[in-house]
């Protein structure tokens, strides 16, 4: 086994009262990480990591420095699956149920969930704090239960009100759902500080539109979009887990444990040795055909199909039950992920429309300056007659109109009166046209 270093993680602070009904997990919580110094998370040489390990019937934690194959021999896990909690890169969210262990990546929540324990991948990130101190609180305000009360009956177990608290659920269910809490209340957190920013930066930009606000609403976009692919990323984790039946029993790690455990006791009622004719008998010793008569044979393998049959039954009674109970679970954060979704949706339709807005803005701009080109476009055409009357009286030829004193002011008479109507009539061709709205 690997070189493993424990020290117990201080108390924190905000911890302090564990029992208060005003304490908010999650909720804003900013301060840096003030426990043990784990700057250098692998060490030189050594390939330690740092890890958070919550043991699940105390609720203490601490902190070990353990290396990656340790690890991989603790909760029989292959090495592909410890890539996607390393800090170094960037993988989408990600919930893996395995043999004996759940994998965890939901954004700063990078965690190993087993029916024993929770090793978390320690960070200065003040949420990995806050999930620490939210399951401590949890499993000592409620103590170590079992995942139904040994007192109810069955038909109680199948008619149990939905609406029931997850007090009973199994651990590794409610590390589970304080991951899921602390992902989608982070996302949730930066939607709403996203809205906050956008809605006033978009307003501003429709009355007015400058370079300095358009470069603010690109940024702003862009981290919009983001956002929205890694909302979009957990949303479809969880559809896919309620999706699939096989993975969400994958991942009812006590229960695969209890039954292991009873095997290896041999407390399973299959492994009961039955009464022969020369009287009891192990399970694992095969009946000698010698002694054991022909009917009574085929009496044990009729009793053992039948045992058989009943205990596949009980198992997938238990399994869909289990089954139903954590896809209630994921469906609540499934519509809390949603929503957070339809906020991320309904800004980015906000900002299209914004767009549009500012599109439909700059295309009435660009119409009015094509319509005053126009119109001086036509006036300089009026005024260019007055330049060809001058360039022909400007000839070098007799003109016999020059010996009358009054021809100047008829010519200029004339050619102001053409320009006009030639003016007017460009302008009622527009109008008819409707190039211009007169």
């Amino acid at each position: 086994m690997g070189d493993i270093k424990e020290h117990l993680l201080p108390k924190p602070a905000s911890a302090a009262n564990l029992g208060d009904a005003s304490y908010r997990p999650f909720a804003s919580f900013r301060q840096p990480y003030q426990g043990v110094d784990v700057l250098n998370l692998k060490k030189r040489g050594q390939g330690l990591r740092s890890w958070i390990r919550v043991d699940a019937l105390t609720g203490d934690s601490q902190v070990i420095e353990v290396d990656k194959f340790t690890v991989m021999r603790r909760c029989d896990l292959p090495a592909r699956d410890l890539r996607l909690l390393d800090p170094l890169f960037v993988y989408p969210s990600t919930i893996l149920g395995r043999e004996k262990a759940i994998v965890v990546n939901l954004e700063q929540i990078r965690c190993i969930i087993t029916a024993d324990e929770v090793l978390l991948l320690n960070s200065l990130d003040s949420y990995v704090l806050q999930y620490v101190v939210e399951l401590q609180r949890r499993l000592k305000a409620q103590g170590h239960v079992e995942v139904w009360q040994s007192e109810a009956s069955d038909s109680n177990r199948w008619r149990g009100d939905r609406n029931t608290s997850y007090d009973y659920l199994p651990f590794e269910f409610k590390a589970l759902e304080i991951a899921l809490e602390a992902a989608c209340t982070f996302l949730d957190t930066q939607a709403a500080e996203l809205e906050i920013e956008a809605y006033p930066l978009l307003d501003e930009l429709t009355s007015t539109i400058s370079t300095l606000n358009l470069e603010r609403v690109r940024r702003l976009k862009s981290r919009l979009v983001t956002l929205t692919r890694r909302v979009q990323k957990v949303r479809d984790e969880i559809e896919q887990l309620m999706d699939d039946d096989g993975d969400m029993a994958e991942m009812y790690l006590t229960e695969k444990k209890t039954r292991m455990d009873t095997i290896s006791y041999g407390g399973d009622q299959s492994m009961v040795g039955y009464r022969s004719i020369d009287g009891p008998q192990s399970a694992s010793a095969p009946v000698s055909p010698v002694s054991s008569p022909p009917d009574y044979r085929k009496l044990e393998k009729s009793l053992s199909f039948a045992r058989s049959r009943h205990d596949s039954m009980r198992s997938s009674e238990s399994t869909r039950q289990n089954i139903e109970e954590l896809e209630m679970l994921l469906e609540a954060y499934f519509v809390v992920i949603d929503s957070t979704l339809n906020k991320l949706t309904s800004l980015k339709e906000y900002i299209d429309d914004t767009e549009d807005f500012i599109n439909i803005q700059l295309d009435n701009v660009r119409n009015q300056l094509i319509q005053f080109e126009l119109l001086l476009t036509t006036a300089t055409f009026v005024v260019a007659i007055f330049g060809v009357v001058a360039g022909i009286f400007g000839m070098n030829f007799p003109i016999t109109l020059f010996d009358n004193p009054s021809a100047f002011e008829w010519v200029l008479f004339i050619t102001g009166v053409t320009g006009i109507v030639l003016f007017c009539s460009f302008l009622w061709f527009y109008k008819s046209r409707r190039v211009m709205p007169f």
